[in-house]
């Protein structure tokens, strides 16, 4: 079984979960006249349509690419759990609402001993559903069933609440069934911006895991060849749809075929080990005689007098062709980096005038990640 299918199965198992528990809370919430069963009900029945927004978002992240989206549709996903962050928010604002009409209205709820013992049962219910989406999540690398699992465990604390505001009411007279629906209320809203602020953050594109680049970037060095690392780039498109690049740092004497050949061979391996789709570009690392040794420090010398350089790296001289190329990382930080670069390139052209000089700004995309040993 692949991992949509997977992820469509625990999903169904969801739905089915939360629709026995909309009926036995929407029964005994009727019955007993509460607003606040009545509600848990309702937060129920938003989480069965939270599995169904899953199912149909597995199922257009899986379809294959096409003309017009030739990376995949891997981040409907992303979007998915955007739409269950939404669909909480909504419970958490229908929770407030609905019980400060209680309080308005000074409702009251009758319980009896069954009543507790059907919302203990679904407490737990809700518990091993929770606890089963988070695990299925995990494994799955699935957002929309991470999400959908923090949403069952927030239901645990919303049907927690109200089992303790039941048995206060039973037992002494005084409801305070209206308080406990807004303390949650804005319980389960806070939470329901956290699953939105990853899922918007991940569609707007994040940084790649830390580990996985620094592993990358270790298979990468591990060919005797390579001598140099530089500007790896990850881009997600869904989970296990990566595409990426990077360039490597290999003698000047390699011949195209050699150079050819150790590229397949490190595309080949990012895409089995990583599932990354990897563009390998090249850096011509030639040997330094006295001439470019001194063009190269002098280089160097005015790129690291500017403390917002982060790296310099790809330096390479052409004493025939009159050619200087080097390319630079300047932080993110930094708040005036194409002055600085204007700067260290005008400083280049006036050592050497008679040089094409080129420098390249890069972006921090990997960096720092990889240097956090």
């Amino acid at each position: 079984m692949n991992r949509d299918s997977k992820i469509v199965k625990t999903s169904i198992i969801g739905i089915l979960g939360n629709l026995l528990l909309v009926a036995g809370k929407a029964i005994i919430g009727f019955i007993a006249s509460s607003i606040s069963i009545i509600l848990d009900a309702v937060n129920n029945l938003t989480d069965a349509l939270s599995s169904v927004i899953t199912i149909i978002g597995t199922k257009l992240s899986s379809k294959k690419p096409d003309k017009k989206h030739p990376f995949g549709h891997g981040r409907i996903e992303y979007i998915t759990s955007s739409i269950i962050g939404m669909i909480i928010f909504a419970a958490g604002a229908i929770a407030i609402y609905e019980s400060i009409v209680s309080l308005v209205n000074q409702e009251k709820a009758t319980y009896d001993i069954y009543s507790f013992i059907i919302i203990s049962l679904a407490i737990v219910v809700k518990i091993l559903l929770g606890l089963f989406f988070r695990y299925r999540g995990k494994k799955l690398n699935s957002d929309a069933l991470k999400a959908s699992g923090l949403d069952a465990l927030l239901d645990v604390v919303l049907s927690v609440g109200t089992l303790i505001g039941a048995i206060i009411s039973y037992t002494t007279g005084l409801s305070l069934e209206g308080y406990i629906g807004i303390a949650i209320g804005l319980f389960i809203i806070k939470s329901s911006i956290d699953v939105l602020r990853e899922s918007v953050s991940k569609i707007i594109g994040e940084r790649s895991d830390g580990e996985t680049i620094k592993q990358i970037n270790e298979t990468i060095m591990s060919f005797k060849e390579v001598s140099g690392v530089y500007d790896l780039i990850i881009n997600n498109y869904g989970a296990d749809r990566n595409i990426g690049s990077v360039h490597i740092e290999v003698d000047d004497n390699m011949t195209a075929k050699e150079i050819q050949l150790l590229e397949r061979e490190i595309a080949g391996i990012c895409y089995e080990k990583y599932a990354t789709i990897m563009t390998v570009g090249v850096y011509a690392r030639h040997e330094d005689t006295p001439e470019i040794k001194e063009i190269k420090n002098n280089v160097l010398n005015v790129i690291t007098s500017y403390p917002e350089v982060l790296q310099t790296h790809g330096f390479y001289c052409d004493l025939t062709k009159k050619v200087i190329s080097a390319d630079i990382i300047i932080g993110f930080g930094c708040k005036n980096e194409n002055e600085i670069y204007d700067e260290i390139k005008e400083k280049i052209k006036d050592l050497y005038p008679n040089f094409d000089v080129y420098i390249v700004l890069d972006r921090d995309f990997t960096l720092s990640q990889i240097e956090e040993k």
